[in-house]
């Protein structure tokens, strides 16, 4: 397999996001360390002081930005959601489809003037706005082999071009190698791969956290391939695909109620070592992990820490970090995350992965 390009990519790019049941090969629990449900997982309480829920769900957090676009602009509710997140970190887990919608709103509201929708910084939650544009674009394209390569030009900067990846799979009906064939279009292989993850990251998690939205895999290919399509992936594509597999896995398996899934996914990684790709899926974990978790820092650092060996420990950290320093985009982010980590293996880990001196600071 040639050498990842994906891996230097995707630590820049991350986002996290198609109908039917998705069937899952057999799983038994592992024992994981107990811990109380996060705060999502809590009912809402009483509103706060400024009418705000005291736990926002993502259906009450997605009406009261819909309602706010619609009074004003993208702009002010793009803001209000980038304050909300920084408030209430738990909000991460669901933040990045719902401002997909509002990208695809946007489009609609603009009658499809691209320059304008995105006009209004749309850098919150791994750049969503921007993935939902990309996709209403593409689906209402007369041409869309042709419009993917100019949507994003002249910039076509990575966060662009990974929403061109989600817009093929609404354009290809999920078909993975017609969709592959137009991500080929890019003229350098940086630009597939980046494609190439907003393909993928479709394919295994049409919506993160919306119950109506379902991965469309066969039941027979996963059953006899765990970590199917990815195997059969060209090389230039395989690492995107082994990244995102464990977002369906993890959603299949019900993290949100079993919080000891996150560590059996490490295992489950395990099916990839014959291929090539137990490395990037170790990494897809680490970072899913840190998604669902953003409010437990420690806690999702000490699921790395179950993995039985150091290669596996280290490239989950690497996902902890790459997750972490995206949704945290200042220059101290990495360095905040390992000081909360208590291992002090997973510490030197997440200190090497974020370009830190061995040494604390």
């Amino acid at each position: 397999m040639q050498p990842r390009i994906f891996a230097i990519i995707t630590a820049a790019l991350l986002g996290a996001l198609g109908l039917g049941a998705a069937a899952v090969t057999p799983w038994v629990p592992t024992a994981a360390p107990a811990v109380a449900p996060g705060p999502a997982a809590a009912a809402a309480g009483s509103p706060a002081p400024t009418g705000d829920p005291a736990v926002w769900t993502r259906s009450t957090l997605r009406n009261k930005l819909m309602a706010e676009m619609d009074a004003s602009d993208p702009g002010v509710a793009l803001a209000d959601l980038d304050k909300i997140i920084k408030k209430s970190p738990y909000t991460v887990r669901f933040c990045h489809p719902i401002a997909h919608e509002l990208g695809h709103a946007a489009v609609k509201r603009y009658h499809e003037d691209f320059q304008k929708v995105i006009s209004f910084p749309h850098e919150t939650c791994a750049a969503g706005y921007l993935h939902g544009a990309v996709e209403e674009m593409l689906a209402n394209s007369k041409s869309p082999e042709e419009d993917i390569l100019t949507l994003c030009a002249p910039a076509n900067k990575g966060p662009c071009i990974h929403g061109v990846g989600h817009g093929i799979m609404f354009v290809t009906k999920q078909d993975i190698p017609s969709a592959r064939a137009l991500c080929s279009k890019f003229p350098t292989d940086s630009k597939r791969i980046t494609c190439s993850e907003g393909l993928f990251m479709q394919l295994f998690a049409p919506d993160e956290e919306d119950e109506n939205a379902k991965a469309n895999l066969p039941a027979d290919r996963i059953a006899k391939e765990p970590l199917y399509p990815c195997p059969e992936q060209p090389a230039l594509f395989q690492s995107a695909c082994y990244f995102y597999a464990p977002t369906l896995y993890l959603s299949s398996h019900d993290w949100q109620d079993h919080p000891e899934v996150f560590a059996a996914a490490l295992k489950w990684c395990l099916n990839g070592q014959a291929t090539g790709g137990a490395n990037d899926c170790s990494r897809g974990v680490g970072s899913r992990t840190m998604k669902y978790n953003l409010d437990r820092e420690d806690w999702a650092a000490q699921q790395c820490a179950t993995a039985a060996d150091a290669w596996q420990r280290k490239a989950c950290t690497e996902g902890l970090v790459s997750y972490y320093t995206v949704n945290y985009t200042d220059g101290g982010a990495a360095g905040r995350l390992c000081k909360k980590i208590t291992n002090p293996e997973i510490t030197g880990y997440c200190r090497s992965a974020g370009g830190l001196s061995s040494t604390l600071d």
